[in-house]
């Protein structure tokens, strides 16, 4: 059976998780953001300043795609393109990049086409909310997500730009494109 991996990107706090929660409760099969988890589960304070985190990040964001089953269509919040544009943004701050790891897993799904081409861009909704996972700006998360177009464009994947709007508008336009 050929199954349809879809991800869903964009700067922290777009909403893009608010979007992914509403989508399986209308019933879609979607695999929840390996960051977040990987950040609850640090012993550290500023979990991305460790050298192991974006490695954490790949494994469990590949772990999360290899047990998602065969169902047709799946969403994906966020995906390891993500996570290289998470280490160009931190590159910016510290001498860190992609590590061995992250460069090789990017490479797979490349090869292997593991990805639709399609991807849905969450549009900013012109606030943040900080978290214990989301400590960013408003303005720092707009580079953030200029860095994530950077990187899906790069790599040759389409970019749906899904507005500013309700979630019930949000998801009416993901469902449009979906088979």
């Amino acid at each position: 059976m050929d199954v349809r991996r879809y991800i869903l990107t964009g700067a922290p706090g777009a909403g893009k998780t608010t979007v992914a929660l509403a989508l399986r409760a209308r019933g879609h099969h979607v695999v929840d953001e390996a960051a977040t988890d990987v950040i609850a589960a640090s012993p550290h304070e500023r979990p991305h300043e460790h050298p192991e985190f974006l490695d954490l990040v790949v494994h469990l964001q590949r772990h999360r795609q290899e047990q998602a089953g065969a169902t047709p269509v799946q969403l994906f919040d966020r995906s390891p393109l993500c996570t290289l544009a998470l280490a160009r943004y931190l590159a910016r701050f510290a001498a860190v990049g992609p590590s061995p790891a992250l460069v090789a897993e990017v490479r797979r799904i490349q090869e292997q086409r593991v990805y639709q081409r399609l991807v849905f861009l969450i549009q900013p909704i012109g606030f943040i909310t900080p978290t214990a996972a989301r400590r960013i700006t408003y303005q720092e998360s707009l580079v953030f997500a200029g860095i994530h177009e950077e990187v899906y464009r790069e790599h040759g994947y389409d970019l749906v730009e899904i507005p500013p709007g309700t979630v019930r508008e949000r998801v009416a336009m993901i469902e449009e494109r979906l088979p």
